[in-house]
């Protein structure tokens, strides 16, 4: 008989989940010398508290629980012709999925960026990189970021922080994200993150601005992404005016950075802004339904089925980053490629079993929206009635 266990102590058990020992191992090692510069320890104490501790929202949810699929008993298609395929900032990915960005800026990472890039090269996948603020800060750092001499084919996406536009000039963010051979740069939008954070940033006027000139003089595609917070209608409208090639919604549900932030400094027991945002399946609903660039669905995606609901949210792909960084500790590039085809798999069984022939189709598949989630999308005159009365888009005879 299944223990039912009250909604009160779950983030209590979250926070005494068992330690990835070998991981661990390594990253005390990597995250902790002294004689690294601050960010470059930051970067290492924010794997080492994500792999060992429980970070991710504790009340909220992702929203996905809300949204079930309309069933198809007869869907017309052969399983083996359900095709995955999609283009994504101008790169063809065998898979709508994407490894978000998790690390860089400090040794020990270009092991674990590697291990991820390689797993997404053996599945068609897309990556982002973390934060590259600490190569800006010293280009010794850049190695822990370089992948394509084991991933050459994928989507790689370079990231940097929205506070760091004032400090860097954008042709100078330009040749980092060039150096790194990154397709397209993640413009990180963390003002929770950096106000949870005791040393963290404060002053962000003038962002969209920064954001309007790093889209005009970049080079590459710059897409605008939260950290767990959610993007909501307006923001993602203005965002388009300035110019961003995609927008990543990464909405609250998932992984709380906020609350990583407490955890390292000390007061994971502080708990009012742990689930702050919007949860991921309203923002991505919200976003998508005016957006008229790609919408990437983030945050609290933990399975191929959470990934076929983004999508059939309205968004183009879906990404997550704390279950690969935990496949990572748990087994390495193995592990992480194990995790990606069995995403993928369950991806093409969801859209097999709603008669989709491709991610077109998913992306106007019926659905029936309701609890929290429909609550909230009423309240923006998004009715989830929509979902489900929709015209779906059939295979072609």
């Amino acid at each position: 008989m299944n223990k039912i266990i009250p909604r009160s102590r779950a983030w209590m058990l979250a926070r005494e989940q068992p330690v990835r020992p070998l991981a661990m191992l390594f990253l005390r090692r990597a995250g902790q010398d002294s004689s690294m510069n601050p960010t470059t320890r930051r970067k290492g104490s924010h794997i080492d508290v994500c792999i060992g501790e429980g970070v991710e929202a504790l009340e909220k949810g992702a929203g996905f629980g809300d949204v079930e699929f309309v069933h198809e008993a007869l869907p017309e298609l052969d399983y083996g012709s359900v095709d995955l395929g999609v283009t994504l900032l101008g790169k063809k990915l065998k898979a709508p999925l994407l490894v978000e960005g998790i690390t860089g800026g400090y040794p020990k990472a270009a092991e674990i960026n590697r291990a991820l890039a390689e797993a997404a090269q053996e599945n068609g996948v897309g990556m982002g990189l973390g934060s590259q603020r600490a190569m800006l800060e010293d280009a010794s750092l850049a190695g822990t970021y370089k992948v394509r001499d084991v991933a050459p084919k994928i989507l790689l996406v370079g990231n940097i922080g929205v506070a760091q536009l004032k400090k860097y000039d954008a042709r100078k963010i330009a040749r980092a994200v060039s150096d790194v051979g990154a397709d397209a740069v993640a413009v990180h939008l963390n003002v929770l993150q950096e106000l949870a954070q005791p040393e963290g940033d404060r002053d962000f006027s003038g962002s969209l601005a920064l954001i309007e000139r790093l889209c005009g003089e970049s080079g590459v595609p710059v897409v605008a992404k939260e950290t767990g917070a959610g993007i909501g209608p307006g923001t993602a409208r203005r965002l388009e005016k300035a110019g961003v090639a995609a927008i990543d919604v990464a909405g609250a549900g998932g992984t709380s950075w906020a609350g990583v932030e407490l955890v390292r400094a000390g007061k994971g027991h502080e708990k009012a802004f742990w689930d702050w945002g919007i949860p991921t399946a309203v923002s991505t609903a919200l976003v998508a339904r005016d957006a008229k660039v790609p919408v990437i669905c983030s945050g609290g995606v933990r399975s191929g089925v959470h990934a076929a609901k983004g999508i059939a949210l309205g968004a183009s792909a879906a990404g997550a980053a704390l279950p690969f960084l935990r496949a990572w500790g748990e087994g390495g590039k193995g592990r992480v490629s194990s995790l990606l085809r069995g995403w993928a798999e369950e991806l093409r069984m969801a859209m097999a079993l709603t008669g989709c022939e491709n991610v077109a189709a998913l992306r106007s598949s019926r659905l029936i929206v309701t609890g929290r989630t429909a609550d909230a999308l009423c309240a923006f005159g998004c009715f989830p009635a929509s979902f489900a009365t929709r015209e779906r888009k059939r295979p072609r005879a």
